[in-house]
């Protein structure tokens, strides 16, 4: 195991140890809120987590020790506290069959939506009672490839601080300025006040993505995975817009279409400005 993990006498944390208890409860979104806490498992969300320097403890197994000495050596040197621990406690401090066995306890993301969106930002991801938490991480890595300024989560939004969520976002939920707010109207406002276009994805549209001026800095809306964006938020958008399909597809699922509207205004900007 890597250094300072091998002091003589040492043992490895259980999932009795107090400090991994306290951990676990962090997997239930009442006790992240309390606590201002969240898990980051797997070594692309630990390198993610340490790069932003908000991790408060990190506990690995010996093998995940080993396989991610760099992480260990870079948290040690930053002064995280680090933690050897049985595969057992690592697999309660896990939401997954197989768990990785290197799990930071890190601060939570989300900032206030006021003061969000810094001047001149030009594309930014909403997503609306967005339900699935594979689905929102999945979109915020989407939002952080296609550089979007910021996310925002609204209304009765999946936590994007859940433990399925951070592992969809692959390290991306650490990369974007991120809000939460139960208020969708707020979060429409507030891109609004920033000088963006509201776009709404809506299967039903009239409007279709290959006839849309995507050169303007926007707001991209994403809906519920069944239900899409409520009446009160399609009513309140600049255009609803949907994906024209070529084949005989129904539909695309949630992810795969934040990833054609982001990056459509992505590469559509990028050319307009010469970037």
């Amino acid at each position: 195991m890597s250094r300072d993990l091998t002091r003589p006498g040492a043992e490895p944390f259980t999932e009795r140890t107090p400090r991994v208890a306290a951990a676990r409860r962090l997997t239930r979104r009442a006790e992240r809120d309390k606590a201002g806490r969240f898990l980051a498992e797997g070594a692309n969300a630990v390198e993610a987590a340490l790069a932003r320097g908000e991790v408060y403890d990190l506990f690995v197994t010996e093998r995940a020790a080993q396989a991610h000495a760099d992480l260990v050596n870079t948290a040690l040197e930053a002064g995280v506290r680090v933690s050897p621990i049985t595969d057992r406690a690592a697999a309660g401090l896990s939401e997954t069959v197989t768990p990785q066995g290197i799990v930071a306890v890190c601060a939570l993301l989300d900032r206030p939506l006021e003061g969000l969106l810094a001047p001149g930002a030009r594309l930014v991801a909403v997503l609306v009672d967005v339900a699935d938490p594979g689905n929102a991480g999945t979109v915020i890595r989407v939002a952080d490839a296609a550089g979007a300024d910021a996310v925002i989560v609204a209304g009765d939004s999946v936590d994007p601080h859940n433990g399925k969520c951070v592992r969809a976002s692959a390290g991306s939920l650490f990369h974007p300025p991120l809000a939460r707010t139960r208020d969708a109207g707020a979060a429409l406002a507030a891109c609004r006040a920033a000088g963006l276009r509201l776009f709404g994805a809506h299967g039903y549209a009239d409007t279709s993505l290959d006839t849309l001026d995507l050169t303007t800095p926007a707001a991209w809306v994403f809906g519920n995975e069944a239900h899409g964006l409520p009446p009160a938020v399609l009513g309140e958008v600049d255009e609803c817009v949907r994906i024209p399909l070529y084949g005989e597809a129904e539909s695309l699922n949630l992810a795969t279409a934040a990833a054609v509207c982001l990056y459509g205004s992505a590469m559509a900007q990028r050319r307009s400005s010469g970037g």
